[in-house]
């Protein structure tokens, strides 16, 4: 294992970026839910890097790094469409299942996004569409862990009770 930092070649940012636009298409899509919309934000996205990555100083975090970029574009361009609500906020803890969500669940979740602020669907997407631990998102958002957590929980017991109030579901 060598300690000294490796650059990557404009070939290769291009075959790493290859290797993961799938899952970076669909970070993007869960923000925006529009597929030229989503593909235009990857797009975005890949320039920034190209125009970057010599700054990227540890190549194993190139997934991180991407991913990052991929989250503010894609809040960027939310902001610039003016296209979300806000909800209100609340200081309830709420504990989140740790179990994989269902297809049903992911869905529902999915259609919720559109109740966030674009900063706060990352850490939805993280957690529950990509899987990723809490140690995992702090890299991604550059944020300590126990923050993450805490703004995870705030944001999921805010979506909860915006969800909760006006649903009626059949029994």
């Amino acid at each position: 294992m060598m300690n000294h930092t490796l650059h990557f070649t404009e070939q290769e940012i291009s075959e790493r970026i290859d290797a993961c636009k799938e899952k970076l298409y669909r970070l993007a899509f869960c923000y925006v839910k529009n597929e030229h919309e989503a593909l235009e934000i990857v797009s975005e996205a890949a320039y920034k890097a190209f125009l970057s990555f010599k700054k990227l100083k540890q190549p194993q975090y190139f997934e991180t790094w991407i991913s990052r970029i991929v989250i503010n574009c894609s809040i960027d361009h939310l902001k610039r469409e003016r296209k979300y609500t806000y909800i209100e906020d609340t200081s309830q803890p709420l504990a989140a299942k740790e179990s994989s969500l269902s297809l049903e669940e992911k869905w529902d979740l999915y259609e919720a996004l559109d109740l966030l602020r674009p900063e706060d669907k990352a850490y939805i997407i993280l957690k529950f569409f990509e899987d990723r631990r809490f140690s995992d998102m702090a890299e991604v958002l550059s944020l300590p862990e126990n923050t993450v957590k805490t703004r995870f929980y705030r944001i999921l017991n805010r979506l909860k009770k915006q969800l909760t109030q006006g649903k009626v579901d059949a029994p």
